[in-house]
């Protein structure tokens, strides 16, 4: 999956701050004006997973900080459902004023290909605000299989067809499309069990019931470390700092297998644009924040930041990859 490295952070602040500057003077006093009267009140941040998923996690450390700065409260409103689907068309109706922020992720490129219909048009309906975080994906399984590594687990889910389970964080979301990728380019048989968000799932492995998943790293990392998950590989092109003896899906016998879950914040189509570039600018300063850094390097998650302009270009080509992805699976939710 191709990520915004440091460099393109840095070169996404520079933009941001230059078009923020020229928002401004295009607009006027009025604008400047309505800029600086901006937030007047709490914003809510609309996070369309449950509470004390990976998503949710990285949300609330980007909305405390942001309300610090901004000076009002970010509210967090969990709207979890049909793929994220509930809370992003709950935004894509909102007033278009900013005080109704989506905190997105990938699935938001994923249900346009998974959905004959949907309630809103990602690219008509919402604006990008900025691409703000990617958690990797992890292969974990349950300690009571006989396997070490990932070359033994695909040599044991090859003898053993059909008789493992794997879960997910849904149907069609990207912890059910990587593991799906995965098993379809091996060979393996297994069967799927979906769940509503990845928090029953992880418990569900823990117990026995299914037996493997991809999972995002933040959401099995206390499990692998009190042993109650056993960590094969992660999903990212280089080993994660957190886990630095768990190798890579691709240096383990699949070169250039890379999934992650991204994350980003997108606002009401019609937003103005003071406002977006407003809210870019303290996310930006918020991921360049040390203490916001090291709470996300501490769930694994890594920040990256962009401009609304790359960020929307960033969406469009997602849209457009993850549509052959979920062809090749034939998934569809409706």
């Amino acid at each position: 999956m191709k990520l915004f490295t440091t460099s393109r952070l840095r070169s996404g602040l520079i933009h941001a701050c230059v078009m923020m500057g020229l928002g401004i003077a295009a607009f006027g006093a009025p604008a400047a004006h309505a800029q600086s009267a901006y937030p007047s009140k709490p914003i809510t941040l609309v996070v369309p997973f449950p509470p004390g998923g990976p998503t949710d996690l990285v949300a609330r450390v980007l909305a405390q900080k942001m309300g610090e700065q901004m000076g009002q409260q970010f509210i967090v409103d969990n709207r979890g459902g049909a793929n994220g689907n509930i809370g992003s068309a709950l935004v894509a109706k909102a007033p278009a004023d900013g005080y109704t922020v989506l905190y997105n992720t990938s699935s938001i490129v994923l249900s346009p290909a998974l959905y004959k219909s949907l309630s809103y048009d990602v690219q008509r309906d919402l604006a990008p605000v900025a691409l703000t975080a990617t958690v990797p994906l992890a292969l974990v399984v349950n300690p009571s299989l006989p396997v070490n590594s990932m070359k033994e687990f695909v040599d044991y889910a090859k003898a053993n067809p059909g008789k493992l389970s794997y879960g997910s964080a849904g149907s069609g979301n990207i912890t059910h499309l990587g593991a799906f990728q995965f098993l379809q380019a091996n060979g393996i048989d297994a069967v799927h069990v979906p769940y509503k968000g990845s928090a029953p799932a992880d418990a569900d492995l823990v117990g026995g019931q299914i037996q493997f998943m991809t999972d995002t790293i933040n959401s099995v990392a206390s499990f692998v470390r009190d042993k109650r998950m056993r960590l094969l590989a992660v999903t990212t092109p280089k080993r994660i700092p957190i886990f630095p003896d768990a190798p890579t899906v691709a240096e383990s016998g699949m070169p250039g297998f890379e999934v992650s879950a991204w994350q980003g914040l997108m606002v009401p189509a019609k937003t103005p644009e003071p406002i977006i570039k407003r809210l870019n600018s303290e996310l930006m300063k918020a991921l360049q924040n040390p203490e916001v850094q090291k709470k996300l390097a501490a769930q694994g998650a890594i920040a990256l930041g962009s401009s609304p302009e790359e960020y929307g270009s960033y969406v469009k080509s997602e849209l457009a990859r993850w549509s052959k992805i979920v062809k090749q699976t034939g998934v569809s939710l409706d």
